[in-house]
C-alpha cells in the first residue's frame, strides 16, 4: 500500500513533468489522477501516448458533437443585454453558477432592446398574467433562461460581422429591437444561417419557429398585444424596408398573423427534414448496450467504494468520496432530472419535515427520515418537476422510499452526520443535501446547474472510465457525461427487462409516449429475443 507521503512526493514530481507543464491547473490536476505511478520513468513516446489517451478520453471526451461545440465556443457572438432587471424575473439568483449574460461577445444591446426583452420576460414569467394582457402559458425559470439565451443568439447573429467566422448580418446593435421579429424575412435569414453553420436543420430551428409563432399568436402573443414596439423599428438593408415597416404599422394584427402562419408552416417543414446533431447516448453506449445497464453503471459506485479502502485517506478526501458515491447512488435510485436531484433539501433525523406547501413554493423536493418506518424517503411536490402536468403524476406529489441496499443507509448516515460538515470545514452549510465546499460564502455551498454537471462529469472521469495504463476505472469505452444520462440508463434497463414503455416511464417519471420516442431504438432487439424465446419452446418439446 502506498503511503500518503509517497503519494504526495509522487504528485510533486509529476507536477514538474515537462510533458504536462503547459496545461492549465485544472487539466493538469485531471492528468495527475490518470497517470500511472511510474509515468516519470517511462520513455517519451509512451508518455506522449498516455497523455494523448487522457486528452482524448478524459479531458475532451471526444465525440463529433463535442468537437463541433468546442470549436464554436471559441468564437462567441451572442448579444449582451443589461440583465439587471431581467435576472429577478427568471430567478438567476437561485442558481449562482449561471452566467448572467448571454454568451460573452463584443456586441451590447441598446437600451431599447434591453427594455423590450425585460418587458417580454416579465410578461412570460409573472405569477399571474399582467393586467390588460392575455397569456396562453407561463414560463418557469428554466424555460425562461433557455428562451432568453436563444434571443441573445438570434440578435447576436444579426449583429455579428459578415466578414468574420460567424458570418452574421452586420446590423448595428442600435437598429435591433423586438418589433423586427414580426417580419418573416428576419426568421428566414436566421434559420438558413443556422443551417449553414451546421450543414443541416435541427430541432432547435423548429423550436425557434414555434416560439416565433407564439410571439404573434392571437390573442396571447406578446408582440400581438404590444403594437407600440413598431415605433422602434428601422429599415434593415436587404431584409426589411421602410415600406415593410409602414405596412406593418398600418395593420399590426395582419402583420402578426402573417408571421404566425409563416412560422408554423416553416416549423412543419423543418420537422420533416431535421437531423439529430448529437447522439445523446454516444457517451454511454457501452452501458446502454449491456444486457443490464443499471448493473453496468453501478460499477462506478463500486469503484468509488474501492477507493475508500485506502487507510491513508485524509478526512476531506473520504468525505468527498462519500458525496460522490451518494450522487451516483441517488441518481440511479431516483432517475431525477439534474435540477430536482441537486436541489433536494435535507431534513435530518429528528427534524420536522418541510410542509408540502412550502416545498411547492420553493419548487424543490426533500430527503427526509421516516421515523415510523425507519427509512429514508424522498418527497417532491408535483410542481417541482419540469413535466408537472404529465399524466404520470396525476396531480399527486412524488414520494418514494429509498431501499437500504448495498450499504446505502450506512453511507447516508456517514454523510449526514460527519461528511457534510467536513466538506464545509465544520461551518454552516446550505439546506440542500448535496453541497460543495465554499470557504467564502455559505449560501453558495449549494450546487448550481453548471458546477453540479461538472461534479458528475469529474466523478465519471475519475471512477467511471477504464484507464488501460493504470487499470483503474469501471467501464471500458465510457466517455465523460452529465447527470441526465442516468435517466437514459434507467429507462433503457427497464425496457430491456420488461419491454414495457409504461414501466420504463415509471423509472424516470415520464409517459409511455415520451419513452417510446426517445428510447425505442434500444428495444427492437429485446422484442425479437422475447418473441423468439416463446416460439423456441415449441421446438424444445418432446414428441408425444
Amino acid at each position: 500500500m502506498i503511503s500518503a507521503r509517497e503519494k504526495s512526493a509522487h504528485y510533486e514530481a509529476l507536477q514538474k513533468e515537462p510533458t504536462i507543464a503547459h496545461l492549465n491547473s485544472y487539466n493538469r490536476h485531471q492528468c495527475l489522477l490518470h497517470l500511472p505511478f511510474d509515468f516519470s520513468t517511462r520513455p517519451i513516446d509512451e508518455k506522449e501516448e498516455i497523455l494523448a489517451w487522457i486528452q482524448r478520453n478524459i479531458l475532451a471526451g471526444v465525440t463529433d458533437y463535442r468537437i463541433y461545440h468546442n470549436e464554436r465556443m471559441r468564437r462567441p457572438f451572442g448579444l449582451i443585454l443589461d440583465t439587471a432587471t431581467i435576472k429577478e424575473q427568471i430567478e438567476f439568483r437561485s442558481d449562482p453558477s449561471i452566467n448572467r449574460k448571454f454568451i460573452s461577445g463584443r456586441h451590447y444591446a441598446s437600451d431599447i432592446l434591453s427594455n423590450e426583452v425585460t418587458e417580454f420576460i416579465s410578461f412570460k414569467t409573472n405569477t399571474i398574467t399582467p393586467y390588460g394582457y392575455v397569456r396562453g402559458s407561463r414560463w418557469g425559470a428554466a424555460t425562461a433562461k433557455m428562451n432568453f439565451r436563444n434571443l441573445g443568439i438570434l440578435f447576436g447573429a444579426l449583429a455579428a460581422s459578415p466578414e468574420g467566422e460567424i458570418k452574421g448580418l452586420g446590423i448595428s446593435s442600435e437598429l435591433l429591437c423586438m418589433g423586427l421579429l414580426v417580419f418573416p424575412a428576419i426568421w428566414n435569414w436566421y434559420v438558413h444561417w443556422q443551417e449553414a453553420r451546421r450543414g443541416f436543420f435541427t430541432a432547435s430551428e423548429e423550436h425557434m419557429m414555434r416560439e416565433a409563432a407564439g410571439l404573434c399568436s392571437v390573442p396571447g402573443g406578446w408582440l400581438y398585444q404590444v403594437p407600440s414596439v413598431a415605433e422602434n423599428m428601422k429599415p434593415i438593408p436587404g431584409l426589411v424596408s421602410q415600406a415593410d415597416i409602414q405596412d406593418a404599422k398600418s395593420d399590426w394584427p395582419a402583420a402578426c398573423d402573417k408571421l404566425a402562419r409563416y412560422a408554423l408552416l416553416r416549423a412543419k417543414e423543418i420537422n420533416r427534414i431535421a437531423r439529430i446533431h448529437r447522439d445523446p447516448f454516444e457517451a454511454i453506449l457501452p452501458i446502454l448496450l449491456a444486457d443490464r445497464p443499471v448493473a453496468e453503471y453501478k460499477k462506478i459506485s463500486d469503484e468509488i467504494v474501492s477507493y475508500m479502502d485506502d487507510p491513508f485517506l485524509d478526512e476531506m478526501s473520504y468525505a468527498k468520496l462519500v458525496r460522490s458515491l451518494l450522487i451516483i447512488r441517488l441518481g440511479l435510485h431516483l432517475g431525477f432530472r439534474q435540477k430536482n436531484l441537486r436541489q433536494l433539501l435535507l431534513c435530518e433525523p429528528g427534524e420536522r419535515p418541510t410542509p408540502e406547501r412550502r416545498l411547492a413554493e420553493l419548487g424543490r423536493g426533500e430527503l427526509r427520515w421516516n421515523k415510523g418506518d425507519h427509512t429514508w424517503e424522498v418527497f417532491v411536490p408535483t410542481s417541482a418537476f419540469k413535466n408537472s402536468r404529465s399524466t404520470f403524476f396525476g396531480g399527486q406529489p412524488y414520494r418514494v422510499t429509498l431501499p437500504d441496499v448495498s450499504n446505502l443507509y450506512l453511507y447516508m448516515d456517514i454523510y449526514v452526520k460527519s461528511a457534510r460538515s467536513v466538506i464545509m470545514n465544520h461551518r454552516p452549510s446550505a439546506a440542500e443535501f448535496f453541497i460543495t465546499a465554499n470557504q467564502f460564502n455559505t449560501a453558495a455551498s449549494a450546487y448550481g446547474m453548471a458546477n453540479f454537471y461538472q461534479a458528475w462529469r469529474r466523478i465519471v472521469q475519475r471512477f467511471g472510465i477504464f484507464n488501460p495504463y493504470t487499470q483503474r476505472g469501471a467501464i471500458e469505452g465510457l466517455l465523460p457525461h452529465g447527470p441526465h444520462s442516468v435517466r437514459d440508463v434507467l429507462a433503457t434497463h427497464v425496457l430491456k427487462e420488461t419491454g414495457s414503455f409504461e414501466q420504463a416511464g415509471f423509472a424516470i417519471q415520464d409517459t409511455p409516449g415520451m419513452i417510446a420516442k426517445h428510447y425505442g431504438r434500444f428495444l427492437a432487439g429485446e422484442k425479437a429475443a422475447m418473441v423468439a424465446k416463446i416460439l423456441n419452446r415449441v421446438w424444445m418439446e418432446q414428441p408425444g
